[in-house]
């Protein structure tokens, strides 16, 4: 047999052709109204896919929660200023837990808020524990970047579905962020016009007053831009924690951090992250 001539097949290509190949293998069946879950395990198992996953998948798509799509002109304009991921884990809700309040104390600025039953709620670290858990990081107790620092709350709901499968909703609040880059435009605009009023008082050409408005209404429009990368990478985040309460392991209980360590327990906790290998 040669070698391929296309080389490596990297992840994004990989899921193409397997969505193409399952696209084909199941055009070959008549589905008409539909599948029952027991058909869907069958085709699977022609394709060669595990029924677990394939349970998974179904059990995600029951339970899946159409996201609240922001319709207004500053959604469209902007972007949304909640963003929301959502998965079904495998694992029980308190294991579950367990694992995203981890995740979230070692690679998110944050700290819990409220806890009950299936619902947590994160606010971000204030004053100087943002400083030393941003110098652990420079220091190199990890390699993964703060990527949720820029929302306002954290939202996580824990449902329990079929036996060893809970439905995780993970949302981050961008309204501060995104009312602070309205704040930026509007401020430019009104000084364009500021700067505009006063030309025309001193110059007598009206084409010289004109001339600011458009260009602080441009600086400000470029201001707006700058909330799309905010809110991708914010969504990026919510996604890769996500991917690690389906890929994580669980946590002993003994190992979790105390919500009510002191600064110097803080302090010796930070240290002793910058301080391993």
């Amino acid at each position: 047999m040669t070698d391929s001539p296309i080389g490596k097949i990297d992840r994004a290509a990989l899921e193409r052709i397997m969505q193409r190949a399952a696209e084909l293998q199941t055009g070959e069946r008549d589905i008409g109204e539909g599948l029952t879950p027991e058909e869907v395990l069958a085709l699977g198992k022609e394709v060669g896919i595990p029924p677990g996953y394939l349970q998974q998948a179904m059990l995600e798509e029951r339970s899946r929660i159409d996201p609240a799509r922001g319709h207004g002109f500053l959604d469209r304009a902007l972007g949304p200023a909640v963003c929301t991921a959502q998965r079904v884990v495998r694992g029980t809700p308190e294991e579950v837990e367990e694992r995203l309040l981890r995740w979230i104390d070692d690679n998110e600025l944050f700290t819990i808020q409220r806890q009950q039953p299936g619902r947590i709620s994160w606010e971000p670290l204030r004053g100087m524990q943002v400083a030393f858990r941003k110098s652990a990081a420079v220091l190199g107790s990890t390699k993964r970047p703060f990527m949720l620092s820029r929302a306002s709350t954290l939202n996580a709901t824990i449902t329990a579905l079929e036996p060893g499968f809970c439905h995780v909703s993970f949302s981050a609040d961008l309204h501060p962020v995104r009312g602070a880059f309205l704040g930026g435009w509007a401020g430019l605009s009104g000084a364009g016009v500021l700067a505009g009023g006063i030309l025309a008082i001193m110059t007598p050409f009206w084409w010289i007053a004109v001339i600011p408005i458009p260009v602080f209404l441009g600086a400000g429009v470029g201001v707006l831009r700058q909330f799309s990368p905010v809110a991708e990478r914010v969504q990026l985040g919510l996604e890769r924690t996500l991917d690690h309460l389906e890929r994580g392991e669980v946590k002993p209980t003994h190992a979790m951090p105390s919500t009510t360590a002191s600064l110097v327990g803080t302090v010796i906790q930070e240290v002793r992250k910058a301080l391993k290998p």
